[in-house]
């Protein structure tokens, strides 16, 4: 009797066998699920650093003070420009020498920062030897006179960035046009790409951002990092004193802003009531961004430690699902606050932070 196209039985009950001993679905499953894994990796959004402190500053609080204090930044060369606000106040602009087109990085400093600020001198710096142009936008009565307005800016201030954002923009049409904000205003760029998705940005990098603010605010009132919370607090009262003395008309002396001693009682009672906001608790509420980040269409790469002593582990996203597709987390394990500083030999500390910014820079000029 013909079989057809049927093995004859003397092969049938051998292959039979084969095919169970080397279980054939199995294996296939198995490749599957490995190539799906290096998929997952290749496009895993939170992403561990290889950053490496260096040996002689193992803490958050040694590569912090070394960062801020002691760390040697170049003084580059800007020229400075004042832009009047819709509302009547001012911001201060301070644009890198060199080049008049081709791409260009906006700026955004911490709290009380400037152009004064380490980190912001040596990325402005390492852009310009990159032939990457570059503008600082100052905060409000952050660039040393008194900005006109009661108000001046939080960590959830997105106004004066899109109205910078948008003028850059409108400048230089055919640019591609980024950006980077440190700690609070890495925090507040993160806030404006979640409100503004059609903004003109191309690229934007974020660096220690407080995406929890309340959670910053208990952080900084606790253990040694009450000294930060001290040093930023006293400058941010001589600058309400410089204020009330220059604009006596704005009448903010029933703030009574000389007895605050922290950063909860400082937005409860000063930063809330300025801007708009019913308590302290609805200011970290409403600028935190921790749950802006599934909303972000624009390339964004944050950075983020997580030993700083300005935030706490709770700022951390719990998986990818917690952010969108375009934002990339940069974690790293030890590098403190805005400081990110490498290196074998001691004193001579390498600023890792400054080189990564410029390599993500320029990575997306090459795309």
């Amino acid at each position: 009797e013909k079989s057809g196209n049927k093995l004859p039985c003397i092969y049938s009950q051998p292959l039979r066998d084969l095919y169970a001993a080397l279980d054939i679905w199995g294996i296939l499953n198995f490749v599957l699920r490995f190539l799906c894994g290096i998929i997952a990796y290749n496009f895993n959004m939170l992403t561990k650093s290889k950053f490496r402190p260096a040996w002689w500053l193992p803490s958050a609080h040694a590569q912090t003070l070394w960062a801020s204090k002691v760390h040697p930044a170049p003084w580059p060369q800007t020229r400075r420009e004042r832009i009047e606000t819709p509302d009547g106040d001012f911001l201060d602009l301070d644009w890198s020498a060199g080049e008049s087109c081709g791409p260009l990085v906006v700026l955004f400093h911490g709290l009380t920062g400037s152009i004064k600020s380490p980190y912001i001198r040596s990325i402005m710096a390492s852009l310009g030897d990159a032939g990457i142009r570059s503008v600082l936008m100052h905060f409000r009565g952050c660039s040393g006179e008194p900005n006109r307005t009661a108000g001046s800016y939080h960590s959830g201030h997105i106004s004066d960035i899109e109205f910078v954002i948008n003028e850059v923009s409108r400048r230089n049409p055919d640019d591609t046009i980024m950006a980077a904000g440190y700690s609070l205003g890495g925090n507040a760029l993160l806030k404006y790409l979640a409100r503004r998705p059609g903004n003109p940005l191309n690229f934007a990098v974020s660096v220690c951002p407080p995406l929890l603010v309340a959670e910053g605010a208990r952080r900084m009132n606790s253990g040694f990092s009450k000294l930060y919370q001290w040093m930023l607090i006293k400058d941010m009262k001589a600058a309400m004193r410089r204020k009330d003395q220059r604009y006596p008309e704005l009448k903010r002396g029933k703030l009574n802003y000389e007895d605050v001693t922290n950063f909860i009682e400082f937005d409860d009672q000063i930063t809330a009531p300025l801007h708009g906001y019913d308590s302290g608790q609805d200011y970290y509420d409403r600028a935190s961004t921790l749950a802006d980040l599934p909303h972000i269409e624009t390339p964004t790469h944050i950075i983020f430690t997580g030993n700083d002593p300005f935030f706490s582990q709770q700022c951390v996203p719990a998986d990818d699902n917690c952010m969108s597709a375009h934002v990339t987390f940069e974690l790293v394990e030890r590098a403190g606050h805005v400081a990110f500083i490498g290196g074998n030999i001691p004193l001579l500390g390498h600023d890792w932070l400054r080189d990564r910014v410029t390599k993500l820079i320029l990575r997306q000029v090459s795309q």
